[in-house]
């Protein structure tokens, strides 16, 4: 399934922040901690908690939020469907960094192991 150019421009204009508790919300119901969270977002985006912190504060969108980041290398590891889109066929980039961080997320709230989600290689 391909991406809309309406559904990756709803993407960007979504403010981060709005979104974040729902993601803290989702990690500690499956047993997961806030502190595991920000660690997948620091692997993926560099972004460290005091950063992170000033980014939610800003009310920054996810176009921006991706603007500032310096995305992993090993981003490209992250691969399969995550909200009906297979993450490898997603063109838009700033939707695919959406979603990579949506599955890493998911993989989190899961049980999966860290070192599986911080893929190395």
């Amino acid at each position: 399934m391909s991406t809309t150019p309406e559904h990756d421009q709803k993407i960007a204009k979504l403010i981060f922040g709005s979104v974040y508790p729902m993601y803290v919300k989702k990690v500690e119901s499956k047993g997961r901690t806030e502190a595991e969270l920000k660690q997948v977002i620091e692997w993926l985006t560099g972004f460290n908690n005091k950063k992170l912190q000033q980014l939610i504060k800003d009310k920054v969108t996810f176009e921006e939020f991706f603007k500032q980041s310096t995305l992993n290398p090993n981003a490209h590891l992250i691969t399969g469907t995550i909200c009906g889109y297979r993450i490898e066929d997603i063109k838009n980039p700033l939707t695919k960094q959406a979603r990579y961080l949506d599955k890493i997320i998911d993989e989190l709230a899961k049980g999966r192991k860290m070192e599986k989600i911080l893929r190395s290689s």
